[in-house]
């Protein structure tokens, strides 16, 4: 056997293995990633993340050689573009093992395209997630999804925030507490990648300050690792989504309610920002079978 130095940490309890490999030199493949994200027999998480030069690996290219590249793995051993609890996790981890200052904004590579991630200070941490689009959507739908614990199919709408989305509005709490998400919810028409699919229910809003905020609570099944207890990119979409369906007037910031906490989703013209915490909890050593 082999050894392999990690971090866990998370986002609002969206958990991550972390590995720093600047140079490239560990062999990321399927079968690893879920050897270490296996909750029983591997330390368990969403999702692995690796800190690497983007000249050290053909998802790097497009980006200066020595631009840090967020390497990110869903839990079933694929890629995916973009991670928005990642990557403020992501940042924590690189201002201590790289030493960066994030406080004037850190750019990073993703799958997705360039994010910046800024400290806010007391472990919080803002990124830019970049260009959103949702669907072509004349009547606020443009799909419907099927889940267990939820009679009948409901509409949905599909959201672009860097990777795919399809949010589904629902009338109640009740209703969100009583799916059944150990199943991935069926999307038609089927989106040919995949999608993370949300579940949200608007609560209403309130003046913070000066400054009106939205507040909706959500449920994710994410592509390639099931429900989590939070989703960056799916708050966003959430947030886009909600606020099309309450249509002028709506907010441009939403506190997003997800099992594991809080997130803040602030919408800016054709971009948004979420806002939340980052926590490392522990460093080890785990023996990687042959």
């Amino acid at each position: 056997m082999t050894t392999l130095r990690f971090t866990k940490g998370h986002g609002t309890q969206n958990d991550f293995v972390l590995l720093f490999d600047e140079h490239g030199e560990i062999e990321l493949t399927p079968d690893l990633v879920r050897f270490l994200c296996d909750r029983r027999a591997g330390i368990g998480a969403d999702g692995v993340i690796r800190a690497v030069r983007s000249g050290r690996l053909n998802a790097g290219k497009g980006y200066d050689a020595s631009t840090w590249f967020m390497d990110y793995w869903n839990a079933d051993g694929s890629v995916s573009e973009m991670c928005g609890n990642g990557a403020r996790v992501f940042a924590m981890f690189l201002e201590r093992e790289a030493a960066v200052d994030a406080r004037g904004g850190l750019t990073i590579g993703t799958r997705g395209g360039a994010r910046t991630v800024t400290a806010l200070g007391d472990d919080r941490y803002a990124v830019g997630m970049g260009q959103w689009a949702l669907g072509n959507a004349p009547d606020g739908f443009d799909s419907e999804v099927d889940a267990r614990g939820l009679t009948p199919p409901r509409p949905a709408l599909s959201v672009d925030v860097g990777n795919p989305h399809h949010v589904v509005a629902l009338a109640t709490a009740d209703e969100l507490a009583a799916l059944d998400l150990t199943a991935a919810p069926t999307v038609r028409p089927h989106p040919e990648d995949g999608s993370n699919v949300e579940f949200a229910v608007a609560l209403g809003g309130e003046m913070i300050g000066d400054e009106p905020h939205g507040r909706v609570r959500m449920r994710v099944h994410e592509r390639g690792s099931g429900e989590t207890m939070s989703c960056g990119t799916g708050a966003c979409a959430v947030a886009l989504a909600v606020r099309s369906w309450a249509g002028p007037g709506a907010p441009n910031v939403w506190d997003v309610e997800v099992p594991g906490g809080m997130v803040t989703v602030r919408i800016k013209g054709d971009r948004t920002v979420l806002e939340g915490p980052a926590v490392l909890v522990a460093d080890g050593v785990v023996e990687v079978p042959a």
